[in-house]
């Protein structure tokens, strides 16, 4: 969005200053010429007239709406922290970091700002879609027993094979953001957190291995995970660099189905609108 700039302001001003100046002389010289009758009651006239109908296209300074950041596409780094794998004889969640990825569509957003002549507090919510995976040991994956309960699989067809969780979630934010005009009216540095809840649409896991061509193993199954979840975010930038990290309030397992881990991203923004 376009801010209007203190220059306008000025430049209005001088306009409303010349206006009246011109005004002033067509009465004098009406008077002068007795072709023009006087305005009676004067103060009653004067109390007719908006001002801020007469001030709404420049003269406040920060009459522009509230424009948040959340429309973009953001990719992070995937972490399980809070480990507990009470009951198992192995840390088979261990991720490898910089190869578990999430990446974030938001393509719907909703401004809401909440001062009345400022536009630098404000609501953010909107839509988006992530797509969370986790890439785990090449030779293991998870299955979910008859009981619902997670437990590891090793399997091994060569030493090129790969695996990976693979979670895809529509996310609904609500974020509290602060604007700072900085230099310039528009560039600001922002900060916003606030709560996102999502979605779990689908979820599988992928092995990847190569014998004579390419071939991979794909289970579809929800893994006893929680189709809704919470996680706190807070995001931060200046112009083109931004940053976020995400924390989820509640396990990535459903409690007893599999060892606690709970998800923490981190990240930056590739585009924003």
């Amino acid at each position: 969005m376009k801010h209007r700039k203190p220059m306008k302001r000025i430049l209005q001003t001088q306009i409303l200053v010349l206006l009246f100046l011109c005004f002033s002389g067509l009465e004098i010289k009406a008077q002068e010429n007795d072709s023009i009758v006087p305005i009676e009651n004067p103060q009653r006239f004067l109390r007719k007239i908006d001002l801020s109908e007469v001030t709404h296209n420049g003269l406040k300074l920060w009459q522009d709406d509230f424009s948040g950041h959340w429309v973009g596409i953001d990719f992070g780094f995937n972490m399980l922290l809070n480990e507990d794998y009470t009951g198992y004889q192995s840390e088979f969640m261990d991720n490898d970091i910089f190869r578990s990825n999430s990446a974030y569509f938001n393509f719907l957003q909703q401004s809401i700002g909440l001062q009345k002549n400022r536009n630098t507090i404000g609501l953010v919510t909107g839509l988006g879609l992530q797509l969370q995976s986790y890439r785990l040991d090449d030779n293991t994956t998870i299955v979910k027993g008859n009981d619902g309960v997670i437990s590891p699989e090793y399997l091994y067809f060569n030493d090129n094979q790969k695996s990976k969780l693979a979670v895809e979630m529509i996310t609904l934010p609500l974020l509290l953001e602060f604007q700072i005009p900085i230099n310039h009216y528009d560039n600001r540095l922002f900060f916003s957190a606030g709560v996102v809840g999502s979605v779990r649409l689908s979820s599988h896991t992928k092995i990847k291995y190569k014998e004579e061509k390419k071939e991979k193993l794909k289970v579809v199954d929800d893994f006893s995970m929680h189709r809704f979840r919470y996680s706190v975010m807070v995001r931060t930038g200046y112009r083109w660099f931004n940053v976020f990290a995400s924390y989820d309030l509640v396990p990535l397992f459903k409690t007893d189905k599999g060892p606690e881990l709970t998800p923490f991203t981190f990240g930056i923004t590739l585009f924003q609108l």
